[in-house]
């Protein structure tokens, strides 16, 4: 594990540190938090969110920063590492009464400069649309409660869409909306679309369309966060149950699953190519699971206490590539792989070294991610390819690395079930595809589910036979292999790995779901730092800085190496 050095005090906060590509640097003058810059005083509030947005204006200054604190809502123009936050002009301010905002998202698709859409999810369970340039309030959904009453734990746009959005609760259930739509003044009936082992779809069943399209109710306990694929096609959830479950959205499919090594799942993320997610929680550990194998390849153990944000840095996950004539795919593959690194192939950060390539692979891929916690401190992590590839199928007799080595024969035993849906055989390389497309019969069309086509979407699962299906609470494991049949889905195999939900902790572990400590690599972070008082509530890899914020409510700004510039706050 990872120790403060150069014989400090351990408790010393942080305003800097130093990795592989230089130095970062805390910036004060870029600090932004309530006006009076008082710190909060967070005892039994929600916590501190950030959401950012770019206006795509000519000023070259379009970034916008919103933040909650307690009962209050600020939105103010970010100006990064390049000018000093102005605190004293908000452009928007709100202060709620009775209820406090716990989670907010910006529309990306239709923010202009006159213009942006953002959704505040509330601890009474409702959610406000607002424009907080025109300073509107266009729409309240779940004002009545009628629909949930419980905490809203995350809130976004489904992407892609301009209407869509998708909320989660401390209930354990998401709701899918249109902001087209009204919520009705009574409460919903619904009527079961899908239904597998630790999840059930429901939709509204009304003369008229309205509010919630979809109701979907996940694992036990609260849904603490979910995050679209890359792509949009995939929605990783993590529950207060201690696992991960990764639907295909458009087909409300399960691709697959994963357990904390105790206690719940606080908070997930998907690399920029879609083929990992990265979880924290109560463990105090950030667990690595590979989306194309469906099994954890890795821990990291850095943290104290729990992990409440995890984050992949796309500007720091760095390409090695060889002579592109030792590559025998085509073209097409090879600017698949490239693909989610392009935008940093001229960048000075990048790592395009020439490399020898002893198993003809052109590509290797070392994926920077981050996590920061209750303990105050601030992890980064590399995802590296002795990591990366020992579980492969091609290469699980190799032994350029020893890491891997205990988890060889339940590998091997498993390969058939937790491949890729739809392969009867383990799947080649995975960084073949940037997502196995096989998962989802309908993965092409991207609006089955969305904008609009709920009703084509129903009735398309009205086809299917319903009569397997079985209380979630009370199915038996020797029915787990039929529980599912009935899905005339290439993923159907996938489903029947699902653990039930109330399975003894003890049987999971040293299975799939979550392997025994020795089992898998254990990842020690590149830096571990105390960099605040309070408990940290936000990690956000923006091109120039990475942001942090804590629960005292102050928003910090670390510019990257060489990115930051001299001004005059």
């Amino acid at each position: 594990m990872a120790t403060e050095g150069g014989g400090k005090e351990m408790n010393e906060i942080k305003t800097q540190f130093t990795t592989r590509e230089g130095l970062y640097k805390l910036l004060p003058h870029s600090e932004y938090s309530r006006p009076n810059r008082v710190p909060f005083n967070s005892q039994g509030s929600n916590p501190v969110r950030v959401s950012f947005v770019n206006l795509n204006d000519q000023s070259g200054n379009g970034d916008r920063l919103c933040f909650n604190v307690g009962r209050e809502l600020y939105f103010y123009i970010y100006k990064g590492v390049r000018k000093a936050a102005d605190l004293s002009k908000p452009i928007d301010k709100r202060i709620y009464k009775g209820t406090q905002p716990t989670c907010h998202d910006f529309n990306h698709l239709t923010a202009t400069a006159e213009s942006v859409s953002l959704l505040v999810g509330f601890s009474a369970g409702q959610v406000q649309l607002i424009d907080p340039i025109k300073k509107e309030t266009s729409k309240l959904f779940n004002e009545e409660r009628l629909i949930d009453k419980s905490r809203v734990t995350c809130v976004k746009w489904v992407p892609g869409s301009e209407s869509l959005f998708l909320v989660a609760h401390a209930s354990g259930n998401m709701y899918l909306y249109n902001v087209e739509h009204t919520c009705g003044t009574t409460a919903p009936h619904y009527q079961l679309l899908k239904q597998g082992e630790s999840f059930a779809v429901h939709t509204c069943k009304s003369k008229s369309t309205r509010n919630p399209l979809l109701k979907w109710t996940v694992g036990e306990g609260a849904l603490n966060e979910f995050a679209f694929s890359p792509d949009g096609k995939f929605l990783a959830c993590v529950s207060q149950d201690g696992f991960l479950r990764v639907f295909s959205f458009d087909a409300v499919e399960l691709h697959g699953t994963m357990k904390s090594y105790f206690g719940g799942l606080l908070c997930v993320c998907w690399s920029p190519d879609g083929k990992y997610i990265v979880t924290g929680g109560e463990d105090d550990l950030v667990t690595v699971w590979s989306f194309v194998d469906c099994r954890v390849i890795a821990r990291g153990h850095g943290h104290k206490s729990w992990v409440s944000v995890v984050a992949f840095d796309p500007y720091t996950t760095s390409v090695e590539e060889s002579d592109p004539m030792e590559f025998s795919g085509s073209d097409e593959d090879f600017q698949d792989l490239l693909h989610f690194g392009r935008d940093r192939a001229n960048s000075t950060q990048s790592r395009l070294s020439k490399r020898n390539s002893a198993e003809s692979r052109p590509v290797s891929v070392t994926y920077r991610f981050g996590s920061v916690g209750q303990d105050t401190q601030l992890c980064l992590w590399d995802l590296t390819e002795d990591i990366l590839f020992p579980h492969q199928p091609l290469s699980r007799a190799r032994t350029h690395t020893n890491v891997m080595n205990a988890t060889s024969p339940p590998a091997g035993s498993t390969g058939n079930s937790v491949t890729t849906p739809g392969n009867s055989a383990p799947p080649p390389l995975p960084r073949s595809n940037s997502l196995p497309h096989s998962t989802v019969s309908n993965a092409g069309s991207k609006g089955s589910v969305a904008d609009g086509a709920i009703a084509s979407g129903v009735s398309k699962f009205a086809t299917l036979s319903l009569h397997d299906r079985k209380d979630r609470h009370h199915e038996k494991d020797h029915k787990r292999n039929h529980s599912m049949g009935h899905i005339s889905s290439k993923s159907s195999d996938k489903l029947n790995l699902v653990t039930k939900t109330k399975t003894d902790p003890a049987k999971t572990l040293g299975t799939p779901l979550c392997p025994r400590m020795e089992d898998v690599p254990l990842l020690e972070p590149l830096i571990c730092k105390k960099i605040a008082h309070e408990r940290l509530t936000v990690l956000i890899f923006l091109e120039d800085c990475i942001v942090t914020a804590c629960q005292e409510g102050f928003i910090c700004t670390w510019g990257r190496p060489g990115k930051v510039v001299s001004f005059n706050p």
